[in-house]
């Protein structure tokens, strides 16, 4: 048995693949790997299944003007596409060419660096990422609020974690330790009492495990979060001297935060008001204590707002790390740095980079504004649009309002997609590129190590480093790259130099000094060659990380927090000017009601264990277990509106409409629909709800609601009429 990682999302398990005749046959949890005691999920365990399943592309694929694919070489893809994207430059400039980025980027991450080389070669900013339509709100709100580059104390000694629309247990995404979740929870909710919060409309998996359940109506998280911070001031709870010392808007905070006592609060909620004041009490009272958040608040367009709050609340507390405790998050593979207990002041969170020319939208702190992008493509005019290059996603399964990217896609004049099979966006592709998998390429844990950049309580804490080779050669006779094979190749042929850059830090502090490595244009590089120009600055040398297969933890890097400079006056803000005043304002979505003899739901989203997004569909392993994506509703809403469990049921927003199974959930809010994400087909296709399953993105409109800052539409808390089928 061979170690490596899995790398199917970013919390990298360790695992061990047995090797048969050059195939991989089967995958178990690494033991002898720290930190995960030889945890895997189902998706990870299915990965022979993933690189070895007839539905696997060996090689890339043209579409030819009847609409059919025939088989293309790497190379001879590559000729054709240089030629079509010069033309495409010369007639229309380089910012019509766009770049598209998914969550597989955490196969190989230097497959983004590559490509974003490529496009700063080609001098498009035009460069779109799954971010902007999952969490957007997390990473401006750190711009809003500040950083503490110190971190947070140990999760091992958090006495509370509230948890919003996350379920660890289940999507193991940030705010909560991703190794081996449900072992962490046990650890820390069984034998060392720490008290466990979960605000969601749905009892999850984790949720049945939570000392409190606040099963708040969607969307109005900003009001219990408001709540809580009344409670906290009136009380007199917050940890003062902290405040004094670090951090501005205080008055402000109060002042709007005045008028949302737990009893207003509950109502808008749905929720006890007792339960918001008890669920204060034992957060400020708590040595230490944690938040993390999920999508759901984003998808409601509360996103930006209730990570600001969440971070308002951690600054209010004061449970950031102090001089002289021990780093959380030390760098292994990383280069070194050494981080102070001082804060980090707020920064620009957009207007800094390239404009859109759609709804006044823009480059952000989440990047540029991807529920936009469509409007880009079809939208005439110069700066238009017209060709897209998708990397590590599946954007047809992906982007809200599949009709609208549907004709987006469909109207370009070049759409190169790639993926290992001929999924959704495949489909409507003019070329597929056939990749490489996560077993036949080589890997480290730099990722995992780096997610602290992306908002806080997230990433591994402690010194864990990690290298592995590829575990297995691709098939034999396969004609399959690596994706960033792709915009080397592509770049030879233009004549272009490629730059390969590597910056950790927030915003415009960089902890980091930024790296930048010239790449041969002559010889290709390596996968290996990459990770190690990632690398050469890393705080231990990667040749000492490959010396233990397995991991270890590098105690030799660990940190403890160095004092406060007395030269630094910045302050964290908890008093934003434009939160206060979207708080201020803040309704929640309407909740029930009545149209056309038919109860109104609000839909919301959820998780599962065997689909990485829309990756998984066709594993002949994972497939069979999960095929289709029901609509969840709450028992006696099924037996209100006379429906039958596993009956076909018709959904309809204002938007648009989408057939579905209906199933029951006891633990859903009544009046509350939930549906699984990245199912269906192309609107092209004959709708099939017991195999493909529905696709959200019809009832979703990218320009009917949306924040003005990320773009983000509405996706969550979407109110829909639900009716049987005949």
């Amino acid at each position: 048995m061979r170690p490596a990682l899995c790398r199917l999302c970013g919390s990298y398990c360790p695992i061990l693949v047995t090797v048969e005749k050059g195939r991989a046959t089967k995958v178990t949890g690494d033991r002898n790997a720290p930190l995960y005691e030889g945890y895997t999920c189902p998706k990870g365990r299915a990965l022979p299944e993933h690189h070895n399943g007839p539905s696997r592309l060996l090689s890339s694929r043209k579409r030819g003007p009847d609409g059919t694919y025939a088989p293309i070489s790497s190379d001879d893809a590559m000729d054709e596409i240089a030629q079509r994207v010069q033309s495409i430059i010369a007639r229309h400039g380089p910012r019509s060419v766009a770049l598209y980025w998914g969550t597989g980027l955490c196969t190989f991450p230097q497959n983004v660096n590559i490509a974003a080389a490529w496009m700063e070669a080609i001098g498009s900013p035009m460069v779109f990422g799954a971010t902007a339509i999952d969490k957007p709100g997390a990473p401006i709100a750190q711009a809003l609020h500040g950083h503490w580059p110190a971190g947070h104390p140990p999760f091992e000694e958090a006495e509370a974690w509230i948890l919003i629309g996350l379920n660890p247990l289940i999507s193991r995404s940030g705010g909560f330790p991703p190794n081996n979740p449900g072992l962490r929870l046990k650890e820390a909710v069984d034998r060392r009492g720490m008290k466990l919060i979960v605000i969601d409309p749905r009892e999850t998996e984790t949720a049945g495990r939570a000392d409190l359940h606040l099963q708040a109506r969607p969307g109005s998280d900003p009001a219990i979060l408001a709540a809580m911070i009344h409670v906290i001031l009136r009380e007199r709870l917050q940890d003062s001297a902290f405040l004094d010392e670090n951090v501005m808007g205080l008055a402000s905070l109060k002042a709007v935060t005045d008028d949302f006592p737990p009893e207003r609060a509950g109502a808008m909620a749905g929720v006890d008001p007792a339960a918001i004041e008890e669920t204060a009490r034992i957060f400020a009272n708590s040595r230490y204590a944690g938040i993390g958040t999920g999508v759901g608040p984003s998808f409601s367009l509360t996103g930006t707002l209730t990570d600001y709050l969440a971070s308002c609340l951690m600054t209010l507390c004061g449970f950031w790390s102090r001089a002289g405790d021990r780093v959380t998050k030390p760098h292994v593979l990383l280069p070194a740095y050494q981080p102070r207990a001082e804060p980090m002041a707020p920064f620009p969170a957009w207007g800094t980079g390239e404009r859109l020319r759609m709804r006044g939208l823009g480059y952000n702190a989440a990047g540029m504004p991807t529920g936009a992008l469509p409007d880009e493509i079809l939208t005439e005019g110069e700066g238009r649009v017209r060709a897209l290059f998708c990397m590590a996603g599946n954007p047809m399964m992906a982007w809200p309002d599949q009709h609208r990217a549907f004709a987006a896609l469909k109207s370009l004049d070049l759409l190169v997609t790639a993926d290992l099979e001929m999924s959704a966006t495949a489909r409507i592709s003019d070329y597929v590129i056939a990749p490489k998998l996560t077993l036949e390429m080589p890997g480290t844990s730099a990722l995992v190590e780096s997610a602290k950049y992306y908002g806080h309580n997230r990433g591994i804490e402690g010194p864990y480093g990690r290298y592995f080779p590829a575990v297995v050669a691709p098939p034999e006779g396969a004609d399959v790259i690596a994706d960033w094979e792709l915009y080397y190749g592509l770049a030879q042929r233009m004549g272009l130099q490629l730059a390969m850059k590597t910056a950790f830090g927030i915003g415009q502090h960089l902890e980091i000094e930024t790296q930048i490595d010239l790449l041969d244009m002559v010889s290709k590089p390596t996968d290996d060659d990459l990770i190690a120009l990632g690398c050469r600055k890393s705080r231990v040398p990667l040749d000492v990380v490959k010396s233990y297969p397995h991991g270890r933890m590098f105690n030799e890097a660990q940190l403890r927090v160095l004092p406060r400079t007395a030269e630094c006056e910045a302050r964290l803000d908890i008093g934003n000017v434009r939160m206060m005043a979207e708080l201020a304002a803040f309704q929640p979505p309407p909740f029930g009601g009545s149209e056309a003899s038919h109860r109104i739901f609000m839909m919301v989203s959820r998780r599962t264990n065997r689909m990485m997004n829309s990756s998984g569909r066709l594993n002949p392993k994972l497939a069979p277990l999960e095929p289709t994506n029901p609509a969840f509703l709450h028992p006696d809403d099924i037996a209100d509106l006379r429906l039958v469990p596993s009956g076909q049921v018709e959904i309809t927003s204002r938007h648009g409409s989408i057939t579905a199974i209906v199933q029951p959930d006891a633990g859903l809010l009544r009046g509350c629909l939930s549906i699984t994400q990245g199912f269906g087909g192309n609107p092209d296709e004959t709708d099939d709800p017991e195999g493909l399953g529905c696709n959200t993105g019809r009832l979703l409109s990218a320009d009917a609601e949306f924040d003005p800052i990320s773009g983000i539409p509405r996706m969550g808390a979407v109110p829909v009429r639900i009716s049987k089928r005949p």
